[in-house]
């Protein structure tokens, strides 16, 4: 297919244009492309003059003829298989019905990047002309990287906005919405919201933080925001519910990890009407007391789930609500209701036991040899009473009182919860939010995120939307792999593979053909459930 390629001329200085034309070489088994100067490019403008069109002559025997048509020899030749796919998966999400809308001049740009991301497995994007080279893709022609960061600066809060309200409404919100966060590292110093932080993958760097908000029947991500890295998990859900608010979800149904958990994020779940199912810490004194409660009860054959091999147990309780309104000048105190969920499991016993174990022997450790961790300082405290002779002799002393209560709690985790009531029920919905563990590593890892290199606010927010883009697919892939039973065949990567290589051929003036396909490329369409691709007639 052809492309648009620029060169600057060092003696003249002028630049010039060329169409390039992609075709494959059967001899030397490799792509190859032709070059037609089509016009300079003004210095002011930016614009192609075109070069002034020579009359075609054409010989028939031995004698020159002016006239007759213009015959169309070469045919542009390209891959088009797992393009093909991602265009039908945005058609069948409405993802570029949605894109359309809120960048009406750049979606086809943002989608041939996303495109690339995905096929192009931790490329960087100056590789992306080559790639355009040799693929069909929405834009068509190459994207300089100049061009790719004018694109990324481009794309603004409120169409980004609109995206979100769109692709929301396309979600059930009757399905719960995983929340979580992670931590992307930057070397970058000029980001305002790069800060040291708690950094999930210890990496010692400044970061920026990412929530993202998943759904889990669906399995496809409709909402992120980026943060300062300094910003703790707990301190998110009052503007996630803002935003919530903001962009009309109002049956909203949202699972987190324990990380969130604080009295304040509940009374903000409860005055904003939210369903929630949340993780939280055995140590925290009502759950405490509400397992000492179901200590004899738990551990019986009616609790015992055979599919997670653990014990489950559920206890309505009533939460104390309480909310500062200022325009009344008081405080309202009143009881909601809510259900605790509590777990217990053998094995995660001994391996609860074990951790406690590897941790007190490194804390004595730090202790004895006087090589003491800032970062320790509040656990050395809570399980050990410390003395230093006059001799500068250390004395370490583990408190037996606050080991048994850690004793008392080994294998037991708790869930809590406004709107389910069976446990089991609430632990299958509560274990689908690692789905957003998997798309956080899909974004660091795979689309090559883990440390961006940008250099401006606005380059950052538009390269993590496009991003965000790719994800979207790579998510709705990997479900209908998992659902098709695909992974026992093929990895993402091969499934990819397997498609890029059907080619498409394209020729001035006439209908574009498909290459031949094998049964086991057809099959996989049929797994993605979407239609293969076909010659136009």
């Amino acid at each position: 297919m052809a492309a648009i390629v620029f060169q600057t001329n060092k003696k003249t200085g002028i630049t010039y244009a060329y169409e390039s034309v992609s075709y494959w070489d059967k001899e030397k088994k490799q792509s190859r492309a032709k070059r037609k100067c089509i016009g300079k490019v003004d210095p002011r403008t930016g614009e192609i003059i075109p070069t002034r069109k020579k009359k075609p002559v054409y010989k028939q025997g031995t004698q020159e003829s002016k006239c007759g048509p213009v015959p169309t020899l070469e045919t542009s030749h390209s891959f088009y298989g797992a393009t093909h796919l991602f265009d039908l998966i945005g058609e069948k999400i409405g993802l570029t019905k949605d894109l359309a809308v809120c960048f009406p001049d750049t979606y086809k740009k943002i989608l041939s990047i996303a495109y690339y991301l995905i096929l192009e497995d931790r490329n960087p994007l100056s590789r992306f002309p080559m790639w355009s080279d040799i693929h069909k893709h929405p834009h068509g022609t190459v994207i300089p990287s100049q061009r790719s960061s004018e694109l990324f600066a481009s794309i603004t809060d409120d169409a980004r906005e609109r995206f979100f309200k769109l692709q929301g409404k396309r979600r059930s919100q009757e399905e719960f919405w995983a929340y979580d966060t992670t931590s992307i590292s930057s070397y970058s110093k000029s980001l305002k919201q790069v800060r040291y932080g708690v950094n999930k993958d210890h990496d010692p760097l400044p970061q920026i933080n990412l929530a993202l908000l998943f759904g889990e029947t669906s399995n496809l991500p409709f909402y992120y925001r980026k943060l300062a890295g300094n910003i703790p998990d707990v301190k998110t859900i009052t503007h996630l519910l803002a935003d919530m608010d903001v962009l009309g979800f109002n049956k909203v149904n949202l699972v987190m990890d324990r990380g969130f958990y604080s009295e304040a994020n509940i009374n903000e779940l409860f005055r904003h009407h939210k369903k929630f199912l949340m993780a939280t810490k055995t140590s925290l004194k009502f759950v405490k007391t509400e397992m000492e409660k179901a200590r004899e009860k738990i551990r019986v054959w009616s609790n015992y789930s055979s599919q997670y091999d653990l014990f489950a147990y559920s206890t309505p309780m009533k939460w104390a609500y309480s909310q500062n309104r200022p325009y009344k000048g008081d405080v309202l105190k009143e009881e909601r209701r809510m259900y605790m969920h509590i777990y217990y499991n053998a094995a995660k016993a001994v391996d609860d036991e074990r951790e406690l174990h590897k941790l007190l022997a490194k804390l004595q450790e730090e202790l004895l040899s006087d090589r003491r961790n800032p970062n320790h300082e509040k656990k050395y405290a809570k399980y050990f009473d410390i003395n230093t002779t006059p001799i500068r002799e250390i004395s370490v002393k583990a408190k037996e009182d606050v080991l048994e209560e850690a004793r008392q709690r080994y294998g037991y985790f708790v869930l809590l919860s406004n709107t389910i009531k069976d446990p089991i029920k609430a632990l299958e919905i509560y274990r689908n939010k690692d789905l957003v563990e998997k798309a956080y590593a899909d974004i660091k890892d795979r689309l090559a995120f883990n440390r961006p290199a940008v250099s401006s606010e606005q380059s950052l927010d538009g390269k993590l939307f496009v991003e965000f883009i790719a994800l979207i697919y790579l998510s709705y892939i990997k479900k209908q792999m998992q659902n098709g039973g695909l992974f026992k065949s093929f990895t993402l990567q091969g499934l990819l593979d397997t498609l890029d290589v059907i080619e498409c051929f394209e020729q001035l003036g006439k209908a574009m053909r498909v290459g031949e396909m094998t049964k086991k490329q057809l099959g996989l369409y049929e797994a993605m459930g979407v239609n293969p691709p076909v010659s136009l007639q």
